[in-house]
């Protein structure tokens, strides 16, 4: 446990990685959102405004998974800290910044629905298709969205340690042709129309599971690699 506390002190070397960039991302596009929602309704404009912005910082943790490796795994072997102890201490410190951030998220949603979407009838972060459900499943919605993104860094990061470049091109091209086989069964069955009301009933609560699922499978291909990863 003191190792992978350690791991976790480490990778908190540099703070504004992990807190003041993720805010600065979001308050740089809720800025620019309301600005644009301010000319709509200067302009005339009506109806419920709607901004995506919120996700940004969301993919900003897929850069981190990436950073999270490269930059600190090779220091982390020299200082003979076992691959098992960095993979938990950096999982756990990143999840540690997600339910920070997801719990923030869920919050400023309410202050949100509380002054009448800022002022200009906008909905940033109570989007109705989250802020429908309940607190707990909107914050774990958040959560599981930033590990899963996070986790798909990291993987990817463990494959190119493992293999270097042929091993991400394998996986790129892997991945591409499977989606591509997808794509001709659905099309030669016929399946597009049940498959897209399929995805139209999904709730937050149900991609909220089908994203945990996901992020743990990518969790334990990313633990199985880094084990014979080299620096």
């Amino acid at each position: 446990m003191n190792r992978i506390i350690k791991v976790a002190r480490m990778q908190l070397i540099n703070k504004a990685t992990f807190i003041g960039i993720p805010l600065l991302i979001l308050a740089s596009a809720f800025l620019v959102t309301l600005a644009i929602w301010w000319l709509v309704r200067r302009n005339g404009g009506d109806g419920v405004l709607y901004g995506g912005g919120a996700q940004a910082p969301m993919w900003y943790f897929l850069a981190l998974g990436i950073q999270a490796l490269t930059m600190t795994f090779p220091f982390s072997l020299g200082m003979s800290i076992s691959r098992r102890s960095f993979y938990l201490g950096t999982v756990g410190l990143f999840s540690a910044c997600a339910l920070v951030l997801s719990v923030f998220y869920y919050l400023m949603g309410l202050v949100e629905t509380a002054t009448g979407g800022w002022g200009v009838d906008g909905r940033f972060f109570a989007l109705q298709w989250i802020a429908d459900n309940n607190w707990f499943v909107q914050i774990m919605f958040y959560f599981v969205l930033m590990i899963l993104l996070f986790m798909m860094g990291f993987f990817s990061a463990t494959i190119y340690l493992r293999w270097k470049t042929m091993g991400v091109l394998v996986l790129v091209v892997g991945l591409a042709l499977i989606l591509l086989a997808a794509a001709t069964v659905i099309t030669l069955s016929g399946n597009w129309v049940p498959i897209g009301r399929w995805m139209a009933s999904l709730t937050a609560g149900s991609v909220t599971l089908l994203g945990t699922v996901l992020a743990l499978a990518l969790g334990s291909g990313s633990y199985a690699t880094l084990r014979k990863a080299m620096a």
